[in-house]
């Protein structure tokens, strides 16, 4: 038995030394398409100056990944999506933003040489959406919440600066079912009977700073 103890001490105390960690911090846009959210804004808010298909988000995002072999790294990411509408219109102004907040858990496969690496892959986790709207002549923002689950597809590169700082660029493919945020008794504009759904599809680039330790 002190034979496993001691073999079990001698893992855990030795194997931080093989890790290797990466952790990244990035600011990108995403070009996202909402489909339900923009039907509910053309139809109802703005009919007469429509809304595209797809409409720029700011995106803030932090990972820590760990190289479990030489060529697979997973981790886990925690990203911040914002976006927002206005419109003045006869009646007053309308004003519409959105924060949705995207933890991953995430698998690359992993090419390193000599001062870069590129990955590929992907994941998915929970998506937590939190809307603000203000109604023309009401003056006070409403919120509304939903929770949904969200998936990634991505491809990044990093260079070496110097020591073991990286600059990263990288570029994200996202599908999330975000839901159909609502408060205690409505959905978006103050009623029951108009269930939008923040579902979206989005493209985007990222650039930032990674650290490998």
């Amino acid at each position: 038995m002190k034979k496993y103890f001691l073999l079990a001490a001698i893992i855990l105390v030795s194997f931080p030394s093989f890790a290797q960690y990466q952790a990244r911090a990035s600011m990108g846009i995403d070009f996202v398409s909402t489909p339900s959210l923009t039907d509910y804004i053309n139809i109802y808010i703005q009919p007469a100056t429509q809304l595209g298909s797809f409409n720029s988000a700011v995106v803030f995002s932090g990972e820590l990944g760990y190289n479990v072999e030489n060529n697979l790294q997973i981790g886990i990411e925690l990203a911040y999506s914002l976006n927002s509408y206005t419109s003045s219109l006869l009646n007053g102004q309308y004003d519409l933003s959105y924060g949705i907040i995207m933890p991953s858990v995430t698998a690359y496969y992993l090419i390193s040489g000599e001062g870069y690496n590129f990955k590929f892959g992907g994941g998915g986790g929970v998506r937590l959406v939190s809307a603000d709207e203000s109604l023309p002549g009401l003056g006070a923002a409403i919120n509304y919440s939903s929770t949904g689950v969200g998936f990634i597809l991505r491809a990044e590169g990093n260079t070496l600066l110097g020591g073991n700082f990286y600059a990263s660029i990288g570029g994200d493919l996202r599908y999330d079912i975000n839901g159909k945020p609502s408060n205690s008794r409505n959905f978006l504009g103050g009623r029951s009977d108009i269930s939008t759904n923040f579902n979206s599809f989005s493209a985007g680039i990222k650039l930032g700073l990674s650290y490998l330790f």
